[in-house]
């Protein structure tokens, strides 16, 4: 069931003077030494009482989940917190640099004081979401926020019992210009992942913050892939099985007849060098263009997905996602040095956006547990990129197993993606 609106925090916050955000990270093996840790330095740096709180934890501590709300209770009292737990935590460290701990003990607090801000916390199970064929009244009913306040959203799900997909969907039907940005939590075999949502533990659903007022959250979306070969446009799909491509000319003219996908992979793959042809071998992605009307499209114009498994017999190519007839797509590669190409750009663009303006005040960082010091071969990579970018910006998130982010104004669960979340004062 929902739960009542009586027992989901709503914060007014529009007596505050101005924005501050603090994060905090503690490596600490005992889980009341890191959490003395963190709640002692952020509440000493904020100095004001918080109105929001982000709690992320390594899986390290998993048996030691249920102990931890009543901990939390006796050092922290904060109106609004959401969390969860990750494989991998990150925060900022005592020096203000952003760390990326993997496969370590780690827990990261951030707190915040907002301006002029409500902030509402929810939590959804999968069976409270409405049809996806309701009306936008209903969805606006779960959530319990006007979509005329502007709302923006942060959630935190479980990856097997949120129902995800048809949730951001419903979200984007209701909430059509907000941000909704987050990731999935990760667990382990014997625990399960965990959600952390005003000092309650949850094992299913979504947690969620819908923040509105004189705050906005901009987003950074890197899904750090090239394209290569030509754009195709499908003539043929049956859900997520594409059965028949024809190829588009530089001039964006089709050319030829339709032929099987599988057939043109292998055309495009015969012209990559060998250091290509050996990479699409295990990291060769699908891209589909999310705006059907634009002319010249760029990287940054698909939203990638994973390339599932062919079937030599008709030539057809099974992705991650539905296709439908019309649609143009383009094969795509990932690897490192793709990786950081295409984070850099982004930051680079984002910067030259507001290069007028101050530094955001705080920032969240969803990122796949297939980049990191795997990708990279060394730690804190992205995270060290945005800093560059983005100097003395609180920076905390965690490694999920799946990432929610916008691409082309609508929202999508990614994968080898890391999305940031930026808040400014508007």
């Amino acid at each position: 069931m929902v739960e009542p609106l009586s027992d989901v925090p709503t914060l007014d916050t529009s007596q505050s003077d101005s924005m501050k955000w603090v994060s905090v990270l503690s490596t600490r093996p005992s889980l009341e030494a890191a959490l003395a840790e963190v709640v002692d330095a952020a509440e000493s740096i904020l100095a004001t009482p918080a109105d929001l709180g982000f709690l992320f934890i390594s899986l390290t501590f998993a048996s030691e989940y249920p102990r931890l709300i009543p901990l939390l209770k006796e050092r922290l009292a904060i109106p609004a917190l959401i969390g969860c737990g990750g494989a991998g935590i990150i925060g900022t460290d005592k020096n203000g640099q952003p760390q990326e701990i993997e496969g370590l003990p780690a827990l990261s607090l951030t707190l915040a004081r907002l301006p002029k801000g409500t902030v509402r916390t929810f939590h959804l199970r999968a069976d409270d979401l409405p049809d996806l064929d309701s009306s936008p009244s209903h969805w606006v009913d779960v959530v319990g926020v006007d979509p005329a306040e502007e709302p923006h959203f942060i959630l935190l799900s479980d990856p097997f019992s949120s129902k995800v997909n048809d949730l951001i969907q419903g979200l984007d039907f209701a909430y059509p210009g907000s941000v909704k940005v987050g990731g999935l939590a990760n667990g382990d075999s014997s625990n399960g992942s965990v959600l952390f949502h005003d000092y309650q533990i949850h094992r299913e659903g979504t947690v969620g913050i819908a923040l509105t007022g004189n705050l906005t959250i901009e987003t950074i979306v890197a899904q750090g892939c090239r394209p290569i070969g030509p754009i195709f446009q499908i003539t043929q799909g049956e859900r997520n099985v594409l059965l028949g491509l024809q190829q588009q000319d530089q001039d964006g003219n089709w050319v030829g007849k339709p032929r099987p996908p599988l057939e043109l992979l292998r055309e495009v793959v015969q012209e990559l060098n060998e250091d290509d042809r050996v990479l699409a071998q295990h990291s060769l992605f699908i891209g589909i263009a999310r705006n059907g009307f634009q002319q010249n499209l760029d990287y940054g114009d698909f939203l990638i997905r994973n390339l599932l498994g062919v079937d030599p017999r008709v030539g057809a190519i099974a992705i991650g996602d539905r296709v439908r007839t019309g649609q143009r797509i383009q094969f795509h590669l990932r690897d490192a040095h793709t990786s950081e190409g295409d984070l850099e750009t982004l930051l680079a663009g984002y910067e030259r956006r507001h290069y007028s303006q101050p530094n955001a005040h705080g920032a969240l960082m969803f990122t796949c547990l297939g980049r990191g010091e795997g990708l990279y071969g060394q730690p804190n990579f992205d995270s060290q990129l945005f800093r560059r970018y983005q100097t003395d910006v609180p920076l905390s998130g965690f490694f999920c197993n799946g990432e929610i982010g916008p691409i082309g104004g609508n929202t999508f669960l990614h994968g080898y993606t890391s999305v940031f979340a930026i808040c400014r004062q508007r």
